[in-house]
């Protein structure tokens, strides 16, 4: 029993969301790790905001202008799955930011029983990611990024270690209200497996846009994901699923609109296809992939919620909060 849970264990850490990507692991990178990314669909490399939590998604959306901003965030992915997040950044030079950060995912406590079924103990599984940020302005309109990410997961009386690697660039045209973005995310490796099988890091190579309307105040966002591969496996059963062209290629894509009136207010909403046909094939719930969120600024302080559904069974809720610290009198 107790290897069978273990067993099990290991596909829900290594599988995720995307469970039929079984050859992969640390695959929690692929979560959102920001409530105006969720908002927008779970992913974005092209918005250009003063939001620290977007640079977990693309190193090159670090900026000056987040100098001494602290960001908080958290996301109770399914049931007693618990995300959290942290960042910190700081401006070293006029065209050169760092920043530090770190996720924690924490998947509850599991029972480990004997072969008759009994309770003989507890034990629980974690995920640890730390990573460090460095950007740099290369022009007026063009930056680019790097990410560090030293990984750690513990599953019972077994770890994992990795270190990953994040690229980036970022251009925008504030005249034209125009920005896009290309980030190749997760290169690296697995230096210290489970057992004795090496798996890959969840790499994907990602590229998008996001455009203002001229007389409006809306925002179109597309994302280009998985753009390292075509096609992807489905099974609806124990039947091999063969998707079209139009829907292999929307499953690449995601989806988001913003609405920002003022400065201090913003409304999202997103929809991730890829997200939505996986959860059909699972007898999801038809909202699967939308996602929608909100947010505020009041005073020194930015706080943002969003939801979406990324499993059959729970709806996914993020908060985020971040604030500058220099804005805090002596």
């Amino acid at each position: 029993m107790r290897n069978i849970l273990l067993m099990l264990l290991f596909a829900l850490v290594a599988g995720s969301l995307h469970a039929q990507e079984g050859e992969e692991v640390f695959t929690f990178l692929r979560f959102p790790s920001s409530s105006r990314a969720n908002a927008l669909g779970g992913h974005t490399v092209s918005l250009i905001e003063t939001d620290p939590s977007l640079i977990f998604h693309n190193p090159a959306l670090l900026g000056g202008e987040m100098d001494q901003m602290v960001n908080l965030n958290y996301m109770n992915y399914i049931a007693d799955i618990n995300v959290a997040s942290a960042l910190y950044v700081k401006a070293i030079a006029e065209r050169s930011t760092i920043a530090l950060g770190a996720h924690y995912i924490n998947y509850g406590q599991f029972d480990e029983t004997s072969v008759g079924n009994e309770l003989i103990g507890r034990f629980s599984a974690n995920d640890i990611c730390l990573n460090g940020f460095y950007a740099y302005d290369l022009t007026d309109f063009l930056r680019g990024g790097v990410t560090l990410k030293f990984l750690y997961s513990s599953l019972e009386k077994y770890t994992s270690i990795g270190l990953g690697v994040d690229v980036g660039l970022s251009y925008y045209n504030p005249d034209k209200g125009f920005s896009a973005g290309f980030t190749l995310k997760n290169m690296g490796a697995q230096l210290k497996a489970y057992n004795e099988d090496r798996l890959r890091l969840p790499w994907d190579v990602q590229i998008g846009f996001t455009k203002k309307m001229n007389h409006a105040p809306f925002r179109l966002s597309v994302t280009g994901m998985y753009l390292n591969k075509w096609k992807f496996s489905s099974v609806d059963g124990v039947n091999k699923v063969e998707d079209s062209f139009v829907k292999t290629l929307s499953k690449h894509l995601v989806f988001g609109v913003d609405f920002i009136p003022t400065q201090n207010f913003w409304l999202g909403v997103g929809f991730n296809p890829k997200a939505n046909a996986d959860m059909k094939l699972q007898n999801g719930n038809k909202l699967g992939g939308f996602s929608m969120g909100a947010g505020v600024k009041v005073k020194r302080f930015d706080v943002g919620v969003s939801v979406a559904r990324y499993h059959p069974s729970a709806t996914s809720l993020m908060l985020s909060f971040s604030m500058f610290l220099g804005d805090i009198a002596p």
